[in-house]
């Protein structure tokens, strides 16, 4: 399988290096084996090799800072930008993972257009195109007979959308509620801890589970994109930004949290979302609710099904590696429906 990247930070890294250390169990044991041809980045450089780009060179280029220092070779192109790569590469797979906008996906959207026209296979962890423009490329991949996969979107490596879509496919799931952003979670356990909300917001950033402007995670914005995903993924439904009640944590007191305690409750950032809507909101929880039990940067989700009742989904919703193994998983569920 032959795969260009779209971004290498810390995810393409991530996958770069499993794709490295477990070359030989991936091939003996799935029959899959991986080149990564081409690599775009905003701030590295770029890189393409028609036979693969060596990993051990890509990884230590990136820690550098800059692709400059990859090693040179006589077939190695730098001055290939995304599109010309997406149409002129010898690939298989555009694996998307460049920062994520939730307001216009934009220029991802374009490249994973553009990828499926040039008879390319999607997977991304890059929210911003499966949030806002699932139907159109799940459309066109449809028309080309292509995949997309977006495994790493919702729950990184905690596999969220093949249980929902896979292991629950003969249920009729009703709703699906979770614990989808680890900043807000890490940050509502501290504060029950006793920490005040901008201490424990600070703690957050310094362990990097939140950005230096953590507005995205704790006003709800990342949560209520993955309800975009899972509202496409589970109920087909077309909900926009403007369809979902968004409400983050940072109206949230050490008062609030208190009186939760004493009724035997806890405050939780819950994402929601049926057939009929989805909303994000900081709810209080009875401390024997699945849910409530979830306590630091750890996700969690709650499918309630007809057959199997309520089924409760534990794991990372972040993590280099943890990203890094969702992609993977669908590169791999590709090699299987394909034989690439």
């Amino acid at each position: 399988m032959k795969i260009i990247m779209i971004g290498f930070g810390l995810v393409g890294q991530g996958l770069a290096q499993i794709l490295r250390d477990k070359a030989d169990e991936l091939r003996s044991r799935q029959g899959f084996t991986a080149r990564i041809v081409g690599v775009v980045t905003a701030s590295k450089g770029n890189l393409y090799h028609a036979d693969g780009l060596d990993i051990d060179g890509l990884l230590r280029a990136a820690e550098s800072g800059s692709f400059a220092s990859y090693p040179e070779d006589n077939q190695l192109r730098r001055d290939l930008e995304a599109r010309q790569l997406i149409k002129r590469a010898e690939a298989d797979v555009l694996v998307e993972v460049s920062p994520t906008d939730l307001q216009t996906a934009q220029p991802a959207l374009d490249y994973c257009r553009l990828a499926l026209k040039n008879g390319l296979h999607l997977v991304l962890a890059n929210k911003g195109p499966v949030a806002l423009g699932y139907r159109s490329l799940n459309a066109a991949a449809a028309e080309s007979n292509l995949q997309m996969r977006y495994e790493a979107t919702v729950m990184a490596g905690t596999p969220t959308l093949h249980v929902a879509e896979d292991a629950l496919a003969g249920c009729a799931i009703s709703a699906a509620r979770g614990i989808l952003n680890g900043t807000t979670n890490y940050i509502l356990t501290q504060m029950e801890d006793g920490l005040p909300y901008a201490d424990a917001l600070n703690q957050a950033q310094a362990l990097g589970y939140a950005e230096t402007d953590p507005s995205g995670d704790v006003e709800g914005w990342d949560a209520a994109g993955k309800i975009l995903i899972l509202a496409n993924a589970i109920f087909g439904s077309a909900l926009t930004m403007n369809d979902l009640q968004v409400e983050g944590i940072t109206k949230i007191s050490q008062d609030d949290i208190a009186a939760a305690k004493a009724n035997d409750q806890r405050y939780k950032l819950i994402a929601e979302v049926s057939a009929d809507g989805g909303s994000v909101a900081p709810r209080r929880l009875p401390l024997n609710d699945p849910l409530a039990s979830v306590g630091g940067a750890t996700n969690a989700i709650t499918f309630d099904t007809d057959l199997m009742g309520a089924i409760t989904l534990i794991g990372a919703g972040a993590g280099q590696l943890e990203t890094g193994y969702a992609l993977l998983s669908d590169l791999l569920a590709i090699h299987r429906s394909s034989a690439l």
